[in-house]
């Protein structure tokens, strides 16, 4: 008898911005494919915002530093949910 994994924290909220969670046998499937390159592409988004960031800063109108810090916040909290799944995969496997 197999043991049950622990549901996957998805890279997406549901409605009312509630976690999404996959609950599977199969690690390779469909969502699962779709979630890694979704976390894939938020971390690459998250880099090169941070990049910009980094550029704009030091001369930045206070507008676009509102906008900035606004990206930024969705970036973070995009890398936060990965960090999150991604521990909670690891700890899975021991």
């Amino acid at each position: 008898m197999t043991t049950p994994r622990e549901p996957r924290l998805l890279p997406w909220s549901g409605p009312d911005d509630k976690p999404c969670y996959l609950i599977t046998d199969d690690s390779g499937g469909p969502v699962s494919r779709l979630a890694d390159t979704t976390e894939s592409t938020q971390l690459g988004m998250g880099t090169e915002l941070l990049g910009h960031a980094r550029h704009l800063l030091p001369r930045a109108p206070h507008g676009e530093l509102r906008y900035l810090a606004e990206r930024l916040a969705e970036a973070l909290a995009d890398a936060l949910r990965v960090a999150e799944s991604r521990g909670r995969r690891l700890r899975g496997r021991n």
